[in-house]
C-alpha cells in the first residue's frame, strides 16, 4: 500500500517560486511511476509532470514546460515539483500521484482513473 503526503504549497505573487514535496511510503521506485496533477476551481484534474522508473520525465501541459521541474530523491522517498515563474493560471490544488509501471520505460496512460494512489493535495495560490 502506497501512501502519499504532499507539502510545500502556499501563496506567492506572480513570478515567484515554490517547491512541492511528496513523501511516498510503501513505494518501490523501480516499479512505480510518480507524478503531479493539479485541479483548478471549476476545472478537471489534469496531469502536470511525470517521472518514470528509468528517470525519464514528461511535462504537460505545454504551459509548464521550462518552468516546472519534477525530481525524485529515492533516499528520502520524496518526489519534488519545483515551480518557477509562477503565473495566476497555475493556481490550483496540486496532487501527488503514483501508479504501477508497465516497465522501467513505460507508465501507460496517465488519465485520472489510471492513477492508483493519490495524496491529499496542497493548495498553490498565485496572485497577479
Amino acid at each position: 500500500q502506497v501512501q502519499l503526503v504532499e507539502s510545500g504549497g502556499g501563496s506567492v505573487q506572480a513570478g515567484g517560486s515554490l517547491r512541492l514535496s511528496c513523501t511516498a511510503s510503501g513505494a518501490n521506485f523501480e516499479t512505480t511511476c510518480m507524478g503531479w496533477f493539479r485541479q483548478a476551481p471549476g476545472k478537471e484534474r489534469e496531469g502536470v509532470a511525470y517521472m518514470y522508473p528509468s528517470g525519464h520525465t514528461e511535462y504537460l501541459p505545454t504551459s509548464v514546460k521550462g518552468r516546472f521541474t519534477i525530481s525524485l530523491d529515492p533516499g528520502k522517498n520524496t518526489l519534488y515539483l519545483r515551480m518557477n515563474s509562477l503565473e495566476p493560471e497555475d493556481t490550483a490544488i496540486y496532487y501527488c500521484a503514483a501508479k504501477r509501471s508497465l516497465s522501467r520505460f513505460s507508465c501507460g496512460d496517465w488519465r485520472v482513473p489510471d492513477v492508483g494512489y493519490w495524496g491529499q493535495g496542497t493548495q498553490v495560490t498565485v496572485s497577479a
